[in-house]
């Protein structure tokens, strides 16, 4: 009875050290626990980032409540979102035994949540930045999201199809019986990743071609490179994908360095892209305009583009995103142009503001910039 217990333990261990390293690394436990390190791998740059977010979340709402604009608080709520869950799946991952039937499920069902959310988020950038870069209302963010999360909805939804009725076989564990999370399989992961790649290469040659001049198009350098970033990711993924479909196991450590790229990485450049430059700004000198608020029901979806001189004092903070005319040059504004008091204090650290609240900017005078503000005898 002995030997046939050391026996099939040996058989395990062969089984499990002839996989390639890159394949262990997938479903490899630290000793004594269920904690697999590819999980923990990806949990730590995750953990980090949301400590960032956390520790400049004051900052941040204080500054959202200071912008007309919803376009940055839409940005920040996908990247809340995003890393939060990312979160969660590593947690959950980490308690379930994926060796069960019920675990391998729960543990498919959170990748592709996580990928739902971060392909919305990845879509919605660059739909925004190319089809309604300047429409600065709520209704065109949540035409965009809508149509976001749709698309990515189909592709999350075949992808678990085929997780759940034929798992690639590169992802299935012989020592353990079960099969890791397997991208909807090769064939799914390199058609798509094509598809992405053809996409995001056609959005980097659109400067240069005759479309430049009918379309709005993003000037700002980061909007491009974000789109690099993601043509290149994506031509990588479609290379080791397509690798592995040959049968060549080199194509899985270009899978699972693709993979550890976009569920680490992803968020933190959408907040560096798209949003560092709006919370990094600290000299009480740069203030931007506003436009004044209005009722739901006369809001107007359109707003003026960048060219429409006479209108430049009510640039909406999406050009400010995706055009190099930076929010943050004070000399672009008009003397008389108003600016929000509440900016004007988000641009202090919250500790540093004393008496300071969110209603007393009733009392506040909003007079030119040239005039300051000036508070009203009660």
């Amino acid at each position: 009875m002995a030997d046939s217990s050391v026996s099939a333990e040996a058989m395990v261990r062969t089984s499990s050290s002839s996989d390639p390293f890159c394949k262990r690394i997938l479903y490899e436990e630290i000793a004594f626990s269920r904690v697999r390190i590819w999980d923990l791998a990806i949990l730590i740059p995750n953990v980090l980032f949301l400590v960032f977010l956390g520790i400049r979340f004051n900052r941040a709402i204080l500054k959202l409540r200071a912008t007309s604009s919803p376009i940055f608080l839409t940005f920040y709520g996908l990247v809340i979102a995003n890393i939060v869950i990312s979160v969660i799946r590593c947690c959950v991952s980490m308690t379930v035994n994926a060796a069960t039937v019920s675990g391998e499920y729960a543990d498919k069902i959170l990748w592709i949540s996580v990928r739902f959310f971060l392909l919305a988020t990845e879509m919605s950038v660059v739909v925004f930045g190319l089809a309604f870069g300047h429409l600065d209302s709520r209704s065109s963010i949540r035409h965009v999201l809508l149509v976001t999360s749709f698309i990515s909805l189909g592709f999350s939804i075949s992808q678990a199809v085929l997780e759940m009725m034929s798992p690639d076989e590169h992802f299935h564990v012989d020592s353990k019986d079960y099969n890791l999370f397997g991208h909807g399989g090769m064939l799914f992961w390199f058609a798509s990743s094509i598809v992405f790649t053809f996409i995001y290469m056609c959005i980097l040659i659109l400067p240069w071609t005759k479309l430049r001049d009918r379309l709005a198009l993003p000037t700002k350098r980061s909007f491009y490179t974000y789109i690099f970033l993601l043509c290149l990711l994506n031509g990588m993924q479609s290379l080791g994908s397509g690798l592995l479909l040959y049968e060549l196991y080199a194509g899985l450590c270009i899978v699972d360095v693709t993979t550890y790229a976009y569920f680490t990485l992803l968020t933190p450049l959408v907040y560096y892209a798209f949003l560092s430059e709006f919370f990094g700004v600290s000299q009480p000198s740069i203030m931007f305009s506003y436009k004044a608020q209005v009722d739901d029901h006369m809001e107007d979806d359109t707003v003026s583009l960048p060219h429409q001189q006479s209108f430049s004092s009510l640039k909406t903070d999406s050009d400010y995103i995706y055009q190099n005319n930076s929010v943050y040059n004070s000399t672009q504004l008009d003397a008389n142009t108003p600016i929000n008091p509440l900016y004007a204090a988000s641009l202090q650290s919250p500790d540093s503001i004393t008496g300071y609240s969110i209603d007393s900017c009733q009392s506040l005078d909003v007079g030119p910039i040239s005039s300051g503000y000036q508070r009203t005898n009660m």
